[in-house]
């Protein structure tokens, strides 16, 4: 019995070990899946936020719907019903919402 537990102990491993390739695949299937989708949404976003111009209609990530009134380079002045103006800066300016509310209209 302890024969057999003494030769399958002294099998030397290579470099390249299973253990490795499975991680190797894990870091893999993390960039394709997570990290590189990621890195395009928030390219979206920024591309976005550059072109919008004035009297586009938006959402903030608060909630906020209106039209752009004033843009500014950090800040915009977002007009809202019965002429309400509230100021914000670009970075509050949410893409899918503004996208899901295009598209209702």
């Amino acid at each position: 019995m302890y024969s057999i537990v003494l030769q399958a102990q002294a099998q030397p491993q290579g470099w390249f070990q299973p253990q490795l390739l499975v991680f190797a695949g894990i870091i893999i299937v993390f960039y394709f899946f997570m990290i590189r989708p990621q890195q395009k949404k928030a390219k979206d976003q920024k591309k976005f936020i550059d072109e919008i111009k004035k009297g586009d209609y938006i959402v903030t990530i608060g909630g906020a719907h209106g039209y752009i009134a004033e843009i500014d380079s950090e800040t915009f002045i977002l007009e809202v019903e019965k002429g309400g103006r509230i100021k914000f800066n670009r970075s509050a300016i949410s893409l899918e919402a503004t996208k899901a509310a295009n598209a209702k209209k």
